[in-house]
């Protein structure tokens, strides 16, 4: 809608989410993967970064304290925020760095292929979205598991490629021509000259 508003076409803007997922051969192996890498997250890194995200200091807090009786408009801002993904947790600073000690502020699926497959597609069909930015748990491997794992099952769902296509990244996500189109607002910008040149005549 608001797209619209801003005289944009709705169907030429493309959103991708940003998507954590931890993948096994099977759930119960992805599972025990997941419970692996909770036992390497550092309370205090988790809570350094969230600090830096939110601009919040977490060490004045006590672990299991309660953030919802904090007293800040911060703080407000911030577990209103938390809430939007889980409303069913009382978020506390060690809630918050079992949250984002993995996948940071980013939905996270556990399973094996199928389930992993059926999540992206359900969320796809309720939202609209048009793909996902994969984050990752540990690197090389989440990115190793996508590619041997969970690629696969979705070719055979029909919803992942199977090989390239020639062309700019633009062509390829909007199966249109390697420039903004003459519509986009951006295209406006193309001769910088000219509209400098315009611009001095007007001040002239």
């Amino acid at each position: 809608r608001r797209a619209a508003e801003a005289g944009r076409d709705p169907a030429k803007i493309l959103i991708f989410n940003l998507q954590t997922v931890i993948l096994g051969e099977t759930d119960a192996l992805a599972k025990a993967k997941f419970e692996e890498y909770k036992s390497y997250v550092s309370y205090e890194g988790a809570m350094a970064l969230i600090s830096g995200w939110t601009g919040i200091d977490f060490s004045q807090f006590k672990p299991d304290q309660a953030l919802e009786n904090v007293p800040t408009n911060a703080i407000k801002s911030a577990v209103e925020t938390f809430s939007s993904a889980d409303p069913d947790t009382l978020w506390t600073p060690n809630a918050l760095a079992d949250w984002v000690g993995i996948g940071g502020f980013g939905p996270l699926f556990v399973g094996g292929p199928e389930t992993v497959a059926d999540l992206l597609e359900e969320w796809v069909e309720e939202t609209g979205v048009d793909g996902f930015n994969l984050a990752y748990a540990v690197t090389h491997e989440t990115f190793i598991d996508a590619v041997e794992l969970l690629v696969p099952e979705l070719q055979k769902r029909g919803v992942y490629k199977k090989e390239y296509t020639k062309g700019t990244l633009r062509e390829k996500l909007f199966g249109e021509g390697p420039r903004l189109a003459d519509g986009h607002p951006g295209a406006a910008w193309r001769n910088l000259g000219e509209l400098n040149r315009g611009r001095q005549k007007e001040r002239a």
